[in-house]
């Protein structure tokens, strides 16, 4: 038998080594700022101004972000897009001086229900990308949100924000540059990472990376990985984010059925993704809180639950260690 101090590490709290930044050009004035897994940010540089999709996690993580904007323009930030709620995207806005923070009004929404209780879920699990987590001034709040969907315009070039359905979370939003037909996806797209799905709706997911798949995006920002620079990549990751969340859901929907309970379907789910995908960024991470929203929506719980920091360490002792020793057992 494995006793719980040998389960692993909670969230990412072990994850404590710097990563390699990346600021990458994919059209004239269209950057990917991507760190080895980390959450990915978009930069479109227009006529006068620069917009920024997602912020980071803090203050002092935009800094960089900034840093390699000054690199390349003096023009001002004046948006800031949050592609969703998690902590980890948004905490840093404060840092660009934008004139407007835009959202999906689901976003806003999800901020108002659930924000405060996510920043300190998040500052919990990833104690790296909080960095000068004292620097964050409070919530970020939009100032735009939009129903489905809005236009900005930076000058002659246009940029599309769109809600095309519920996925990672209810208000996921992705940018779309119809000209360089390049897409920032947010949390809906991983590339060579696990996709989080503890607030997800994974029943609606597959229909909303559907619809992104009709858009014909030449080039991709992730949510995380590398930017995709070639229609076939933008296919891989979509494929294989798909490939994912379908047997992910489908291990859980079945145990349901079988009536198990929620640590055995956890670590035969885990037992049977491992393999496949458990060289992907932040798998043991997401997994936990991945089997856990799956477990609640086969049993017909649509809108997920919301985490706290007690939360997450409830749940992942008793999973963790359960799952420990089963393997153990065998």
């Amino acid at each position: 038998m494995t006793d719980k101090s040998a389960s692993p590490t909670f969230a990412s709290q072990a994850d404590l080594q710097e990563k390699k930044i990346t600021f990458t050009e994919l059209a004239e004035g269209v950057y990917a700022y991507t760190a080895e897994g980390d959450p990915n940010s978009g930069v479109v540089i227009g006529d006068d101004s620069v917009m920024v999709m997602d912020a980071q996690a803090t203050p002092v993580q935009a800094q960089s972000l900034i840093d390699c904007i000054r690199g390349v323009t003096d023009k001002p930030i004046k948006h800031v897009v949050l592609s969703h709620y998690h902590a980890v995207r948004v905490m840093g806005a404060s840092a660009y001086g934008a004139q407007e923070i835009i959202s999906s009004q689901g976003t806003y929404d999800l901020i108002v229900e659930r924000g405060a209780q996510d920043f300190k879920s998040e500052v919990q699990r990833f104690p790296r990308l909080f960095e000068s987590v004292e620097s964050v001034p409070g919530l970020t709040w939009p100032t735009m949100t939009f129903e489905s969907e809005m236009t900005l315009h930076l000058g002659k070039r246009e940029v599309q924000l769109k809600h095309i359905g519920r996925g990672h979370t209810k208000g996921d939003i992705i940018a779309w540059l119809p000209e360089d037909k390049i897409c920032f996806s947010g949390d809906l797209v991983e590339f060579g990472a696990t996709p989080y799905t503890g607030d997800a709706y994974l029943t609606d997911w597959p229909t909303t990376l559907a619809a992104l798949r009709e858009f014909g995006a030449q080039k991709l920002i992730p949510g995380r990985g590398d930017a995709l620079e070639t229609p076939e990549d933008v296919a891989k990751a979509i494929d294989g984010t798909q490939a994912f969340l379908s047997e992910m859901f489908e291990a859980v929907k079945q145990g349901v059925a079988d009536k198990k309970e929620l640590n055995a379907v956890y670590a035969e789910t885990f037992a049977k993704l491992s393999e496949k995908y458990g060289e992907w960024v932040i798998f043991e991470h997401c997994m936990p809180f991945d089997v856990t929203r799956a477990f609640d929506e086969a049993q017909g719980i649509t809108d997920p639950r919301i985490w706290t920091a007690e939360r997450d360490m409830e749940m992942w002792a008793a999973l963790e260690r359960d799952k420990e020793v089963k393997f153990a057992e065998a």
